[in-house]
């Protein structure tokens, strides 16, 4: 977050955050590059090498779909398809964006698992303990649906004014689920969707403080970061895992984690496995996997802090292009991973297409793609 905070300074509000948009996962630091990017496709693959090259390459070389850094195939665990683009490869770390909503949303279903969190009980949050705070009733469940009803705008126009920018960026980055906390409702909990980085924001908080009654951002911070490696990290395998927090010591799940391609895909198939590991560990609950993937009642393609390849008016995926079982990960700009089990498919794309036509035409080509492999 330092790094983003002198980015805002040194060129001022909007055009600082234009920039941060704009760069992407280039703020994550990179690992050693090789040479010349990789691209390589596996020969006994049940798609064959042309057809794959012809999916995979306008991802990559068509301008109509802003920059793709990063993008691999696997079919049953195992690399199909892996390309990089100039200056990126295996060991970069690329900035996740909103996929990191999802990755919260395992460390959640974790500690429901462990009876920390219920999913139905009122979140416990000082700023909404006052007797008739309506916002006293807001549950868990709701925040992982979008649900929440607080006043929350995620995409304001100029940008800047959106609550978004202003609690990562600006007024709220001291303490970002402070901001979020202090939203008042704008409608009924449970009463509609509203997509809501400040949710996400709110679930971290929350986490936080079933882990330790400390103050002390550096304990906190130190706290969460014991859990994930402890019950995610090392047991998944994502060795690249690095979420950053603010100076309060919060995670910021809701946008700004970090992971080389493979272990985005790492994380896609501990979704696929339905919480097992490789090598068949139960990680995480399969009964938390249902609940994720269950539509939520006021989006049927939103379940728990994931996208489900639903018909709806506000829809992130590929509906009428892949299986509806299909659901996946979705960033700003962008980012994706795509899990569609009945194709024991999973498929990772990195990149930044700021403008909605462009999402629009790698949704195509990730559908294309998707698509030429049987179910």
């Amino acid at each position: 977050m330092q790094i983003k905070s002198r980015i805002v300074k040194r060129l001022g509000l909007a055009g600082g955050i234009a920039v941060l948009l704009a760069l992407g996962g280039t703020l994550a630091g990179r690992g050693a590059q090789a040479p010349d990017p990789l691209y390589r496709v596996a020969r006994d693959a049940p798609v064959s090498e042309d057809a794959l090259r012809a999916a995979i390459d306008p991802l990559f070389d068509d301008d109509a779909m802003g920059q793709t850094r990063a993008l691999l195939v696997l079919r049953d665990g195992k690399p199909v398809a892996e390309r990089y683009a100039p200056g990126f490869g295996p060991d970069t770390k690329l900035l996740s964006w909103s996929i990191a909503k999802s990755v919260t949303a395992v460390l959640v279903g974790l500690m429901v698992s462990d009876g920390r969190l219920a999913l139905d009980t009122p979140v416990p949050v000082d700023a909404w303990s006052q007797p008739g705070d309506p916002r006293g009733r807001i549950t868990l469940r709701q925040l992982l649906q979008m649900t929440s009803g607080l006043d929350h705008v995620e995409d304001g126009e100029p940008i800047e004014r959106g609550d978004t920018v202003r609690m990562l960026f600006t007024d709220g980055a001291r303490d970002v689920a402070a901001y979020a906390e202090a939203k008042p409702l704008a409608r009924a909990p449970g009463s509609a969707f509203s997509y809501s980085t400040g949710n996400t924001m709110i679930l971290s908080d929350l986490m936080t403080r079933m882990l330790t009654g400390s103050e002390d951002p550096a304990a906190r911070q130190r706290a969460m970061a014991t859990f994930i490696e402890g019950r995610l990290k090392a047991p998944a395998g994502l060795a690249s895992l690095t979420p950053e927090y603010d100076a309060r010591g919060t995670m910021i799940g809701g946008s700004m984690m970090h992971m080389t391609a493979r272990d985005y895909g790492r994380f896609g198939e501990l979704l696929r496995r339905r919480g097992r590991s490789p090598a068949g560990h139960q990680i995480l609950p399969e009964k938390w996997i249902d609940l994720m993937t269950t539509p939520s009642p006021r989006n049927a393609a939103y379940g728990l802090h994931i996208w489900l390849n639903r018909d709806s008016a506000q829809s992130a995926l590929i509906p009428g292009r892949a299986p509806q079982s299909l659901f996946g990960c979705v960033g700003h700009g962008g980012q994706y991973i795509l899990v569609s089990p009945s194709q024991r498919l999973t498929v990772v794309r990195i990149g930044m297409s700021p403008g909605k036509d462009q999402r629009r035409a790698v949704r195509a080509a990730l559908a294309k793609l998707v698509g030429l492999f049987p179910s």
